[in-house]
């Protein structure tokens, strides 16, 4: 949500700075994401002078100069070369001294200096209207009115617009911050809160009286979908001009991003981001039969919008149709070509209307058509603010396009909408904030945001909820519009906690969430947030024959529902590594979806991790080392003991490369290289590494976990080594699985510590050097002892993998 600090001033009793305004904004929930300076002319024209032009003279080496002598009012006139065709004696002019930059509509700036153009000097320029961002005309120097006095600022004669602007975070529920109006009455609120008062109300623009035509031009309304259409004003205005906006609208609207159109046009977005309600205009003349109708039409009903696109109707689209039954707007959501205003124009029709959310927002998915108007209306607009603000906006037509009101304002409102009302206590408000506010606090806070209290005793009270505010049903919502105004951040953090220890049969997976993160984030890791729908193109026919597709896309690279966590991941990588963000650490808590049989659906929660880089950079000591399987491998293995996960079984790769990690027959794990050919899809040039949890399997083995304690042993434990020559196709998971068969309680650990391969040890053979760790809590080990296990597993080697010992 973009606002205009010099819009919200218009509004505000006081005028808090912008930066004071933005503090103001982030305590009360709209959080501001940035705050950036808008200014209608690139640099405001700063340090540029009217000038008079005393004499000119053709400069003695360059046909096309002259050599002018200009007064900028200090009195000494400034020497310049000037190649403008049109610069003459008594001319007021625009000039850019030494020292001066000036912004041209197109270029870089430049900022000017003393120089020599062919042999004599200049001190500055006499400046074209393209040359200072004014316009684009370059067809010699602004000529000024003869009035201006030399040395006057240019700023002060051209005024050009500066102002702060906001790029708000809007929560989806707070329809009624989506506009500067409702942006003001939060800051009143607070600014009420924090003094103590009730004095701070936004200044609502008043309604003028209308200029009536001599001729009238009625035009009736009828709601068929009543359930749709909640409500539906309109007026007819004759007379109108369409012209360009005035300077002042067009800043307001190109200050937040919006480009002007002609005075209609523009006024109708000018009166959404001040309000928050849509406003449709339309051609008075295309209204055949003089008839408004709201109602459905037949499926695949052809409709040609205003981007000139035929469109197919849904029979659940609400369309406004003319007399004859033809449709002119898709309801709320975008116009018609044909009904539509246009340059000859002359009499128009305005709307105001309130449509249902749900109906409103499934045609604007269907059709593709996000516009300003389906974003309010799909969340809730004011339904008692209809007539109002149709009245603003026809005053301004007819003050900025020269109107004359030609009928009564129509307002159909056949199920008059009753206000919400909320009935909580005290004492919730207190348990559900943690915090105690005063009851005259409360009503404070309420009553500046709109709520009327209807009951009020020492234990509860009730309110009636402000019709802009249709996300308040329930007492909760009370209670966030409480703390918010008061401020999050005045929520005492208590000095002590008491809890009462509890076990539960099953471990909370939120905490083992909260658990696994912590541990990854502590090591570096950054956990990221994909999209969980996704491309097609990144899935084989057969993955996308048990895809989830999206019936309505928001657009053609987002169309199916991800069926693995690994494609948006990698967009995340690939976006990194493209902005030189080459050394990744990434882990992401996420779903994949599924279905197997027609409208059946599986979800499936995974934690993934992704690694790509160096794990150590280079420094005196030692070269950067990249990651690796082996790193990649320390963090799975560290992350499932950490969670009491034991009992591993390690699954070699099959056609994908991926190894497998299972448990009880479960699949816990899948990690390994990503192939060469799925990096190539996202143009990722460096190896990535990937390690996807089965979320739901993980936490299937904790509930039936049990965590066992014992005491450190007092006794020392023994190291033997064995080197085994084995043939090159064995891996060490096969060593590890033939000692356990040897069953000894006194092996504790084994591990590999070297890998050797040499022609010498013979054609396709390996030697692995392996230590044994031997330990009892009993009592200290005797050779004897050691031996009697390690010829066990001599046997076990040479018996199971064909080992040969080197000696």
């Amino acid at each position: 949500m973009t606002i205009s600090y010099n819009w919200l001033c218009d509004y505000l009793p006081v005028k808090p700075s912008p930066e004071e305004l933005s503090v103001i904004l982030t305590r009360i929930g709209l959080e501001v994401e940035s705050l950036e300076q808008f200014e209608s002319v690139k640099g405001s024209l700063e340090g540029l002078i009217i000038g008079e032009v005393l004499t000119t003279a053709q400069h003695p080496n360059a046909d096309k100069l002259k050599l002018t002598t200009v007064n900028i009012g200090n009195g000494e006139p400034l020497n310049i070369v000037c190649g403008a065709p049109n610069v003459a004696v008594g001319q007021k002019v625009v000039v850019a001294p030494i020292g001066a930059t000036i912004y041209p509509a197109s270029g870089e700036p430049l900022t000017m200096k003393k120089a020599k153009i062919r042999g004599e000097e200049s001190h500055g320029m006499l400046c074209a209207e393209d040359e200072i961002g004014l316009g684009g005309s370059h067809a010699g120097i602004l000529v000024l009115d003869p009035s201006l006095i030399p040395g006057t600022q240019a700023r002060e004669i051209f005024q050009p617009v500066q102002d702060w602007i906001f790029e708000i975070g809007l929560t989806p529920n707070r329809m009624d911050a989506m506009s500067h109006l409702g942006v003001v009455k939060d800051v009143c609120a607070y600014l009420n809160n924090a003094e103590n008062t009730l004095q701070y109300k936004a200044l609502v623009p008043a309604i003028t009286p209308l200029p009536q035509a001599k001729e009238a031009f009625p035009i009736t309304v009828t709601i068929e979908n009543t359930d749709a259409c909640l409500r539906y004003a309109g007026i007819t205005i004759s007379g109108v001009t369409i012209k360009p906006s005035p300077d002042w609208l067009k800043n307001k609207l190109l200050a937040i991003g919006v480009r002007p159109i002609n005075n209609i046009v523009d006024i109708t977005n000018f009166i959404l981001h001040e309000t928050g309600q849509p406003l449709h205009a339309f051609d008075a003349n295309a209204i055949k039969g003089g008839k408004i109708i709201v109602k459905n039409l037949p499926q695949n009903t052809p409709f040609v919008t205003l981007d000139e696109k035929e469109r197919k109707l849904d029979a659940a689209d609400l369309v406004i149709c003319n007399g004859d039954g033809e449709p002119m707007a898709l309801a709320g959501v975008f116009g018609g070509l044909h009904s539509g205003v246009t340059d000859t124009t002359r009499h128009i029709f305005l709307e105001s209307a309130c449509f249902s959310p749900a109906s409103i927002r499934p045609t604007s998915f269907r059709h593709g058509l996000r516009t300003d108007a389906a974003a309010r209306f799909e969340k809730g607009v004011d339904v008692s603010g209809t007539v109002y603000v149709l009245e603003r906006a026809a005053a301004l037509i007819c003050e900025l396009a020269g109107g004359q009101a030609a009928s009564v304002i129509t307002d159909v409102y056949p199920n008059p909408k009753a206000q919400t009302e909320v009935e909580t206590t005290w004492a919730y408000i207190k348990k559900l904030s943690g915090k105690f506010y005063p009851a005259d606090k409360v009503e404070r806070i309420l009553t500046s945001l709109g709520f009327t209290f209807l009951l009020k005793t020492g234990e509860k009270f009730k309110v009636a909820v402000p019709y802009s505010k249709p996300d308040i049903s329930i007492a909760p919502d009370i209670v966030e519009e409480i703390m918010r105004i008061d401020g999050l951040d005045n929520i005492e953090i208590p000095s002590q906690v008491t809890i009462t220890p509890a076990a539960a049969a099953r471990p909370d997976k939120e905490k083992v969430r909260e658990k696994a993160a912590n541990y990854l984030a502590a090591n570096g890791f950054n956990e990221i947030f994909t999209n969980s729908i996704t491309n097609s193109k990144y899935f084989s026919p057969e993955v996308l024959a048990h895809t989830v597709k999206m019936i309505n896309s928001l657009s053609a690279d987002l169309d199916v529902m991800r069926p693995s966590m690994l494609e948006t991941g990698l967009e995340s990588v690939a976006h990194n590594l493209n902005r030189r963000n080459d050394n990744l650490l990434f882990f992401e808590f996420g779903n994949t979806y599924a279905s197997y049989e027609k409208n059946v659906y599986e979800e499936t929660p995974h934690l993934c991790l992704y690694l790509t880089g160096q794990k150590t950079m280079e420094s005196w000591l030692h070269k950067a080392q990249p990651v690796d399987f082996y790193f990649l491998k320390g963090y799975v293995q560290n992350l499932l003991q950490l969670l009491g996960i034991t009992g591993l079984q390690w699954k070699e790769p099959e056609t994908d490369g991926l190894w497998q990690i299972t448990v009880r027959n479960k699949t816990v794990v899948t990690l390994g290289a990503i192939s060469s050919g799925k990096l190539k899809q996202f143009d990722i040039k460096q190896p990535v590494w990937f390690a996807d949890f089965n979320w739901t399997n993980v936490l299937g083995l904790l509930q039936k976990s049990n965590n066992f304690y014992k005491e450190i042993p007092k006794f020392p434990a023994v190291r033997r080594d064995l080197a085994l020559i084995l043939d090159r196709k064995i891996q060490f998971v096969a060593v590890e699985a033939a000692a356990k068969t040897v069953k000894s309680p006194l092996l504790q650990q084994l591990n590999l510590f070297d890998v050797f391969e040499s022609e010498k040890l013979g054609a396709d053979k390996k030697s692995y050097a392996v230590s044994f760790t031997f330990q009892d809590a009993q009592k200290t080990l005797t050779d004897k002892e050691i031996d009697s296990v390690m010829e066990k597993l001599v046997k076990a080697f040479e018996g199971q993998l064909n080992a040969e010992i080197r000696k």
